[in-house]
């Protein structure tokens, strides 16, 4: 770790004479993003499992509708079916988990006691939203830059609340097999977006740069992403044919 820790503070001496006091939080920015473009390749991986479940998304209705009444029935056709196609019911999942160690490893670089002295604009990166409001308020100088980066996030979270609720309504939360409560994480799992909020509000301020950093490019990475895919063979919401999309 202490590695990146270096590359960081590298980074952000050269980034001194543009951005002077705010180029850690700058070096911050910039090497997330080189984090993220380093494993886009999982996060194209990841739609292209997503697009092979999407198109045997019929078949698994037809499967559903001839086996409803025979559960262990059904579960051998759909196995069958994956099988045949080469389709893991995993797909467009695994390379997601994969990303997991480095998001990990950028959290604790960026929420250490090597924040310390470093600021944005009048925002200690070492100090929390409570240490902000408790020196000048929500309208203080440090809550001011707080305001700014909640305002991103919730611009965030509100572009990737309709566009998952766009693709649940497209095609409903496909899990394999009938399940309870389904229709329940349907009608949730678009408001997990707003989850960054809270993230932001409770981490230090140079972790919280990495987290809207890092969503905003998850964001902007899959609309281009399926952006792509809906240009080239006119596919149904969200870019993919009648698909939900999971988060990368």
């Amino acid at each position: 770790m202490s590695v990146f820790a270096s590359l960081v503070e590298r980074l952000a001496d050269l980034l001194q004479p543009i951005f002077a006091t705010t180029a850690t939080a700058a070096a911050i920015v910039l090497f997330t993003m080189a984090v993220r473009l380093a494993i886009h390749p999982l996060s194209r991986a990841s739609a292209r499992g997503q697009k092979a479940r999407t198109r045997l998304a019929p078949e698994l209705a037809a499967l559903r509708k001839k086996h409803a009444k025979n559960p262990e029935r059904l579960r051998k056709a759909v196995t069958e079916l994956h099988a045949r196609e080469k389709v893991s019911p995993f797909a467009g999942i695994l390379p997601s988990l994969l990303q997991a160690p480095a998001f990990l490893l950028m959290y604790h670089l960026f929420s250490g006691d090597r924040m310390a002295g470093h600021s944005l604009f009048a925002a200690p990166l070492g100090d929390h939203w409570a240490d902000a409001l408790s020196h000048g308020g929500v309208f203080g100088p440090a809550g001011r830059v707080y305001l700014v980066v909640f305002a991103l996030v919730a611009a965030v979270a509100t572009f990737s609340y309709r566009r998952t609720k766009a693709q649940l309504a497209a095609q409903p939360l496909d899990l394999g097999q009938p399940t309870p409560g389904a229709g329940a994480i349907t009608k949730v799992m678009p408001l997990l977006s707003f989850a960054t909020l809270i993230t932001v509000a409770v981490v230090p301020l140079a972790a919280a740069l990495y987290v809207v950093t890092s969503t905003t490019w998850t964001a902007v990475e899959r609309a281009l992403l399926f952006r792509t895919d809906r240009t080239e063979g006119g596919e149904g919401a969200g870019g993919v044919p009648g698909a939900v999309a999971t988060r990368a």
